[in-house]
């Protein structure tokens, strides 16, 4: 009994001490795609000694690249690097991981279902080089007596049995083991979560199979169409997921095997919100280009509007505690030609903006004085490791979070001492070339859009994969063929990610027939985001984004300020689905260039909605109910 207790103590004394570090074995791998490589890791304390009770939980934030589970077995997807992360204890380590191609082309075919029962269809995923393949995909059954394949790659199983699927792609050959089980089921029926359907409201049917006893049968794979156009359907797993985009009627069919099929009626209604978007306030620049703005409470109980500038170099100030009759009552001039950026301190008493196209080609923050908010002052600069000009910036308590055009890294700047900041950390994607453009700090993530690199979530003190405000540790990095990723903004379980596409021959003094959109990510898995739907207004730019109360706001530039709804699941293009609630175009006579808005992004404070206009400067507006 003594001795028990005396092992339960060391036990849970030596549990109880923190990593010093963390280290992986190996340190460093290179290997091909398609090949595993088993890592391991041992946590240390200040001594040096080996602790134990601990079990690392193992990541590796470029997904598309390699996959880890959770003995730390490493398969290389595709070519390329990335980093494996071994968290114990709270405490991260790293190896750094090398995927060749290889010799020849990978290439990887995998089904939904196993074994697949007999009378049903299932489609034949491919990849080749961890991506889908181009070009034409060929595939033979050696026993079409168990199952065939059609030339669309789906495996339609005739009676229980073994055969062996062979798929040629991109002169590669895979050979896949294919299983079919008896069938037991006499009986289906098609159920769905929701019988109330509008337009933008995300349904999901499954088959309901059972055998002749009334039993359920699982492992039916059923391929679901939806008749007729307006609408998004798409297989996940054994559901089909489905958008209405129109107001009608729509047959749902889920096809079982080559043969079976059932189809339901459902009834979508329209999604109309009596409401509309009004401009009640104007502070008119039409002199010069303008930029970002960022609203506050000043410590003097009035209400402020700070709106940077583009290719100028003066910071205008307005009162805006009647948001009616906004009141300018100060312009800030620094040396740059651009202050694209404005954020202000949690206690109102600092501002910080950003400099670009300093003559003296020092740029980096400036931070004001806003003892007098209507009239703000210079208190200080930090220049010394971002001289390069800082693009944008976010406050997370007294710690600045740039991003650094110089080295396209983002750079961690302590303000606490406002007189005399100073750099305490620094993260930069291992890239030789690469433009970080923005950062947001949300529930101790930080999302950079990383713009042809996608978006990178870092862990900044949320504690999920070994991060510090000071020290951030990389979750995950999801990127698109369009590139340009510009801005983002977490709420609940989604990550709204904006493009800003330019033609190449822009101009700021004429119309910028802008393009891009919102991309809408499922962050379910921090590790493994996933695009799963987006706001796509044709003949229009997205720029910045602002997330509350289950509404999306976005200045999408030539197309204006809008208002979203997405409340609920999201899938498909929430524009076509209705769920678009309000716009207003924010340009009239006093602008630059008459007529064409080109709107910057949104604000909400204090039930007004406030933006700025690149052309005319800022805008104030309100939702209003529109009565019958």
């Amino acid at each position: 009994m003594k001795l028990l207790l005396i092992g339960i103590l060391l036990q849970v004394s030596t549990q109880a001490s923190v990593p010093e570090r963390v280290e992986i074995l190996p340190g460093s791998a290179s290997f091909e795609v398609g090949e595993t490589v088993k890592f391991s890791a041992e946590a240390y304390d200040a001594g040096n000694a080996v602790l134990t009770g601990f079990v690392p939980r193992w990541h590796i934030a470029e997904s598309s690249i390699a996959k880890i589970d959770e003995n730390g077995v490493v398969q290389g997807l595709a070519s390329g690097s990335a980093v494996v992360v071994a968290v114990m204890g709270g405490k991260p380590g790293y190896a750094a991981i090398t995927i060749e191609k290889g010799g020849g082309t990978q290439l990887v075919a995998s089904v939904p279902v196993s074994p697949i029962r007999s009378g049903t269809s299932v489609p034949v995923e491919v990849r080749v080089n961890g991506s889908i393949p181009e070009g034409r995909i060929r595939f033979r059954s050696s026993n079409v007596a168990v199952a065939t394949v059609d030339r669309s790659g789906h495996i339609h199983a005739k009676r229980p049995g073994s055969t062996t699927i062979t798929v040629r792609a991109a002169a590669a050959t895979a050979l896949m083991e294919v299983h079919v089980a008896p069938n037991p089921a006499v009986s289906y029926q098609i159920a769905q979560n929701r019988y109330i359907v509008r337009q933008g409201d995300v349904v999901r049917f499954r088959i309901q199979a059972t055998d002749a006893e009334g039993q359920a049968v699982d492992g039916i794979y059923p391929l679901w169409e939806a008749s007729g156009g307006g609408a998004f359907m798409e297989n996940e797993g054994v559901e089909g997921v489905f958008v209405a985009e129109e107001a009608k009627d729509y047959t749902i069919t889920a096809r079982i095997g080559e043969e079976i099929e059932r189809s339901i009626i459902i009834a979508a209604e329209s999604r109309i919100h009596k409401e509309t978007l009004v401009p009640v306030g104007r502070g008119p620049i039409a002199h010069h280009h303008s930029g970002d703005t960022w609203v506050f409470e000043g410590v003097d109980g009035r209400d402020y509007a700070y709106v940077g500038t583009f290719m100028h170099d003066w910071m205008k100030v307005f009162d805006v505690t009647n948001p009616e009759s906004p009141v300018r009552t100060d312009s800030i001039q620094v040396d740059a030609r651009r202050i694209n950026d404005v954020k202000i301190h949690e206690s109102n008493q600092l501002a910080v903006i950003t400099r670009e196209g300093a003559s003296s080609r020092r740029n980096g923050i400036v931070i004001l004085d806003l003892s007098t908010p209507a009239h703000p002052t210079i208190l200080s600069e930090y220049t010394a490791t971002v001289t390069g000009g800082v693009h944008n910036v976010w406050i997370e308590g007294d710690l600045v979070y740039a991003c650094h055009n110089g080295t396209s890294a983002l750079h961690i700047i302590d303000i606490s001492d406002p007189v005399n900041p100073e750099e305490v950390g620094r993260w930069e994607l291992d890239r030789a070339e690469k433009t970080l453009h923005d950062v947001i700090i949300q529930d101790g993530y930080a999302y950079l859009s990383y713009w042809d690199d996608g978006v990178v979530t870092l862990d900044v003190g949320a504690g999920s994969h070994g991060g510090t405000e000071t020290a951030p540790v990389m979750v995950s990095r999801l990127s698109y063929p369009a590139g340009n990723t510009h801005v983002a903004w977490r709420h609940g379980k989604y990550l709204f990610v904006g493009d800003e596409i330019f033609p190449d021959d822009w101009d700021a003094g004429r119309p910028i027939d802008a393009r891009g959109y919102i991309h809408i990510l499922d962050m379910s898995d921090m590790g493994a985001p996933v695009e799963v739907a987006r706001y796509e207004v044709p003949d229009a730019g997205a720029h910045n984004v602002w997330v509350e109360d289950d509404r999306l706001y976005v200045g999408y530039y030539q197309g204006g300020l809008r208002v979203v709804d997405i409340r609920g699941e999201l899938r498909g293009n929430l524009y076509e689905q209705g769920r678009e609630i309000a716009h207003i175009l924010t340009t009239d006579a006093q602008s630059m260039v008459p007529g064409w808005s080109m709107t910057w992004g949104a604000q909400i404070f204090k039930g007004h909605i406030f933006t700025s206009d690149l052309n005319s400067g800022l805008w104030i507006a309100r939702m209003e109910t529109i009565r019958p």
